[in-house]
């Protein structure tokens, strides 16, 4: 007899091999990541460039802006300028209180566990309130790469963190509802699922290096 047939999900499996590709292009994208963000004399247009491409280029960011698409934006629309409020003043913190040396490794593992968290919130364990403060903390770490520099690069380095994380947040809330109709509940199971594991690997690589 011919054996049952085995029931595939195109969306799901479309996801994981996009996911996979992804982290094909990772080291090629940490290669290329905009001028040393520890140098502190970067002219305007650097520091505009660093702050587009910071987010962007970082995978931890990244991935945790791509996620928002899975989250479920049946939010209200002002759930963009809010989480992006919320970014920008974790990232002017880091200017008034800077993190101790002995932390900055902990704190950037804190930062790759938040896509435990999103994943958490994808599978619907943890309320949307708790991007909120992983937002924030992100902001923390992407304003902190930046410390001691001039008062104008710094502006422009804001302007383009804001530039940057509010075209990601645009796009993943344009795209949000035709992805979570392609991968369906069992693709949004397998991303969650994908995102903890990234979160714990991440985070354990920096603690152990």
């Amino acid at each position: 007899e011919r054996p049952p047939a085995q029931h595939h999900i195109p969306g799901a499996d479309r996801f994981f091999w996009m996911t996979l590709s992804l982290f094909g292009l990772l080291p090629s994208v940490l290669a290329h990541h905009p001028f040393g963000m520890e140098e502190v004399s970067l002219s305007p247009i650097q520091g505009f460039l660093s702050g587009v491409g910071h987010p962007l280029l970082g995978p931890d960011h990244f991935l945790f802006l791509v996620a928002l698409m899975l989250v479920g934006w049946d939010q209200p629309r002002r759930w963009i300028p809010t989480l992006l409020a919320v970014g920008l003043l974790g990232s002017a913190l880091a200017q008034i209180v800077t993190i101790p040396e002995a932390l900055v490794v902990p704190t950037e593992a804190l930062v790759s566990l938040s896509l435990v968290v999103e994943g958490l919130v994808i599978l619907g364990t943890l309320s949307t309130g708790w991007l909120y403060p992983a937002f924030a903390l992100h902001g923390v770490m992407l304003g902190g790469t930046i410390v001691g520099a001039e008062p104008t690069p710094l502006l422009a380095y804001f302007i383009g963190l804001f530039v940057a994380q509010a075209a990601m947040l645009l796009l993943v809330r344009r795209f949000s509802d035709p992805v979570v109709r392609l991968i369906g509940d069992q693709g949004m199971r397998l991303a969650a699922g994908i995102w903890i594991g990234i979160g714990c690997a991440f985070s354990w690589s920096l603690m152990v290096a």
